[in-house]
């Protein structure tokens, strides 16, 4: 599962025993909390691209009302031709049906082009604004992958559709309305106010009852779908984490459930959007008749009585529009929600212009720090206090569970103490700059991502501005150049999705050599040999740590015990709370934790060197 996903903040090591969360088979989610300037939040952002959208909106307007002058214009000719007039008087009207059939499908198809041309443009902007606005989180323990994934894909396609079915459609439907009215007032003025009382039951009433009856359960919708994608993840990803905790039945029902609740929600939605649209029609029917009434006892000539119901009825389901916009601007609400709320996170610092920082001012200080994932659980830390000053370096040992990947995490600013301080250089975590933080402090963190991209893309994001060289000394540090090398497409070989392409011990190479290349003041090593066999494992930890600059401090989390002799300090963690600490000679003549784990891996280690070929 992902990182967070009722595991930890950093994908390993708990404080204590978690269980995976089941909600009950059919529960209702509670629907998302919605902002009433989540709309002017999203449509800030099209600003740049007003005149495309207004020009998208003037071209909606012309293909409607191209239309409705269609149906008008085709109805005086065939009314007018049934009396056999001289073909003259037909001439223009001939003339006039062609023109508005080809202008429709030109201006329908000119509308489409700028208004998605526009659109695609801005859904750029937001899709790379949430994107930014997600990875700068520190604290996303409450963010899973699958919430994060349908905030970036539907929910920022919310913004899409409030202008593609929403604004610009709305906006024609309402100007080609005044247009038809102005029209039969040409003719009849009081088949014009018929109409005019049609068109606003059709085009506000009939929106405005869509939109109550269908906002409760429009709402419930995006927090749904964002449930479901995080189903999805937990059921894929977290597959055999489910099943060793006997949890796989449970997830399913709970899944299950969701996409129950989901179905009944759409078919709610669907069944009230078909009554309405009934509703609709039936409108569209009782005005044209009226208009047919009211144009006769006012002495209106029969054909025009023709063109002035046809034209209704044209004109009616243009203000019906305005019903299926109303409907869909509802079921847009949540998203919209979330995604403005991303939108109006406090903005991160300016970026500092990248250069070396200086590695004598950045001292760690761990100050009784206390972590806690959940109110009422033990902590994962417990009044853990650590100076590692520039240079220094320090391993973290203890059985699984013991808080040492927590302790990774509020160092980077993963997760925030609930009580004490880290500082850096006199500075708390928090009050490093977000985009300056990971050059000071970083390395490999537990679950550290590979990217579906090449070796050398890999490595780069540690340190973009790296050259062959820089590559090749990473590499070599973390054991890997030798693969690379044996490689046909050598750098540029593409290591697959989550470096599916390479072996455990491969893919924790190449995430090793990603941090060594960045080499930041502060490296943390969280498991760093994990996956490789032990000759392997103390050959690649003793090549990493002679690349790291001098004066730069280590971290090293770790559940082998080999190599550390050469460490400052190691601390002996056990249920969040250090129990030994001293130097590597000091301990294993030291009743505890750490003699009977040396003992039992030097036994272990030369059993399996005694067995190796």
């Amino acid at each position: 599962m992902s990182a967070g996903d009722g595991v930890t903040p950093v994908g390993r090591d708990p404080a204590g025993p978690t269980s995976v969360p089941v909600e009950p088979s059919g529960a209702p989610e509670p629907p998302a909390p919605t902002r009433p300037d989540a709309e002017r939040v999203v449509l800030r952002l099209a600003r740049p691209y007003l005149g495309r959208l207004l020009g998208a909106g003037l071209l909606a307007a012309a293909t409607e009302f191209a239309g409705l002058a269609l149906m008008a214009t085709a109805t005086w000719l065939l009314m007018s031709a049934a009396g056999r007039p001289p073909l003259d008087r037909l001439t223009v009207a001939i003339v006039a049906v062609r023109a508005l059939a080809v202008g429709r499908g030109v201006f329908r198809y000119t509308e489409r082009l700028a208004g998605h041309d526009a659109v695609l443009r801005m859904i750029t902007d937001v899709r790379a604004r949430v994107f930014a606005a997600l990875a700068a989180r520190r604290e996303g323990t409450d963010r899973r992958t699958g919430d994060a994934l349908s905030r970036l894909v539907s929910d920022v396609e919310a913004a899409q559709d409030l202008l593609l079915r929403v604004l610009v459609p709305g906006a024609a439907a309402a100007l080609v309305s005044l247009l038809a009215v102005g029209g039969a007032a040409l003719v009849s003025p009081p088949a014009a106010g018929v109409l005019a009382v049609g068109l606003l039951v059709a085009g506000v009433a009939l929106p405005a009852l869509a939109t109550r009856l269908t906002r409760r359960a429009a709402d419930e919708v995006a927090p749904l779908r964002g449930a479901l994608a995080v189903d999805a993840v937990d059921l894929t990803h977290g597959a055999a984490d489910l099943a060793a905790f006997g949890a796989t039945d449970a997830a399913l029902t709970a899944a299950e459930g969701r996409a129950g609740r989901l179905a009944r929600l759409e078919r709610r939605l669907a069944a009230v959007g078909f009554a309405v649209d009934a509703t609709g029609v039936l409108v569209g029917g009782l005005t044209a008749a009226a208009v047919v009434v009211v144009a006769l006892r006012a002495g209106v000539g029969g054909v025009l009585v023709g063109v002035l119901a046809v034209g209704t009825l044209a004109a009616v389901e243009v203000a019906l529009a305005l019903v299926a916009a109303a409907r869909q601007r509802t079921q847009l609400r949540a998203g919209l929600a979330r995604v403005a709320d991303l939108l109006t996170e406090p903005a991160a610092p300016e970026p500092v212009p990248a250069s070396e920082p200086d590695a004598g001012g950045h001292d760690v200080r761990f100050e009784d720090v206390t972590v806690r994932y959940r109110a009422g659980a033990a902590p994962a830390l417990a009044g853990f206090n650590l100076d590692l000053p520039a240079g220094r370096r320090v391993a973290v040992v203890g059985p699984s569970g013991a808080g040492k990947s927590t302790l990774a995490a509020a160092l980077t600013g993963a997760v925030r103490p609930a009580a004490g301080r880290v500082t850096i250089g006199g500075v708390p975590v928090s009050e490093h700059p977000a985009d300056r933080l990971p050059r000071i402090v970083g390395g490999l963190l537990a679950e550290a991502y590979v990217f579906h991209a090449t070796v050398r893309e890999n490595l780069l994001l540690g340190r973009p501005d790296a050259g062959e060289a820089d590559l090749t000394d990473a590499a070599r540090a973390a054991g890997l150049l030798d693969w690379v090398r044996d490689q046909p497409d050598g750098w540029d070989t593409v290591v697959g999705e989550q470096g599916g392409q390479l072996s455990g011990g491969q893919r924790q190479r190449l995430a090793l050599a990603r941090a060594l290349l960045a080499a930041p003041p502060v490296l943390v090593l969280d498991e760093p040999t994990e996956g490789l066999d032990p000759a392997a494992a103390d050959a690649v930890l003793h090549s990493a740590l002679a690349a790291t600059p001098a004066g730069h401090s280590v971290l090293l989390i770790s559940h082998r015990l080999s190599g550390l002799a050469g460490f400052d300090e190691i601390l002996v963690l056990e249920g969040g709370r250090v129990v030994q600490r001293g130097r590597h000679e000091e301990l294993v003549t030291r009743p505890g934790w750490y003699r009977e784990q040396w003992l039992r891996q030097e036994a272990a280690e030369r059993g399996y060197l005694a067995l190796a070929p």
